[in-house]
């Protein structure tokens, strides 16, 4: 089975984030880029699918050369291939999923995993647009999946519980978190890494239908006031979380 996994290229969740002079994109200086967070998660369930049906895993990243180490690590903890498309401006998730679709079709992969979201721009779509495009079945927000033969049982989070549904190859899944633990890279799997080749592939020309106008960070806290330590302040309290606060 050909197996895909499409893997971000994003900002450490830990790292200290500064937007850029234009106001339109974050200051790179000093960020460590790691892979996306909920990728690791469909990656780990690619390999286990691998596994347990045979087949490849390859995996398929969109952006620039810097994208090369990310698709490195998913190399070293056992994608057997993987795949840069190269494209050098910022795309809309709609220009992200046309990229990944059009290299899925050249691979002839079935079943294609996803992160649900990136932890960079949240936009949680690229997976059901690239499943569209791709004319594949869809199951999001996936945290458990089993696969016998052509048919597919995936148990996904909905608002206040989760639900069980069933489908068929071709497929694509998003990964949630809770889904498996992802494995560490050995030091065999590090080596090996360092030998296999990434293939690099120009993406096709896109206009982005979506147009960032500003970036800026959230406001601060205003500082905790206390207001007293008896009941006597009660009334206050609830004046307070009602006319300021506005939480009751």
């Amino acid at each position: 089975m050909k197996i895909a996994v499409c893997i971000s290229h994003v900002p450490d969740t830990a790292a200290k984030i500064v937007i850029g002079q234009n106001g339109k994109e974050i200051d790179p200086n000093g960020v460590t880029y790691i892979i996306n967070p909920y990728d690791e998660f469909a990656l780990e369930e690619a390999l286990k699918t691998k596994e347990k049906v045979g087949g490849e895993v390859t995996v398929i990243s969109i952006g620039t050369d810097s994208n090369k180490e990310t698709i490195r690590k998913a190399l070293a903890v056992g994608a057997d291939n993987g795949i840069l498309v190269k494209s050098n401006s910022d795309r809309d998730s709609l220009g992200v999923a046309k990229a990944i679709a059009d290299e899925i079709k050249s691979l002839g992969s079935e079943l294609v995993f996803f992160g649900k979201q990136s932890v960079d721009y949240d936009s949680s779509v690229v997976g059901q647009l690239t499943a569209e495009l791709l004319g594949f079945n869809c199951v999001s927000v996936v945290v458990d999946f089993k696969i016998d033969g052509n048919r597919i049982i995936a148990e996904r989070e909905i608002e206040g519980g989760r639900e069980v549904v069933e489908t068929s190859l071709p497929a694509v899944i998003t990964a949630q978190k809770g889904l498996n633990e992802p494995r560490y890279a050995s030091l065999k799997g590090i080596m090996a890494a360092k030998k296999k080749t990434i293939e690099e592939k120009t993406a096709t020309d896109y206009h982005n239908s979506v147009e960032i106008l500003s970036m800026k960070k959230p406001a601060m806290k205003q500082a905790g006031r206390i207001l007293g330590t008896d009941k006597s302040v009660v009334p206050e309290l609830v004046r307070l979380l009602r006319e300021e606060a506005k939480v009751i």
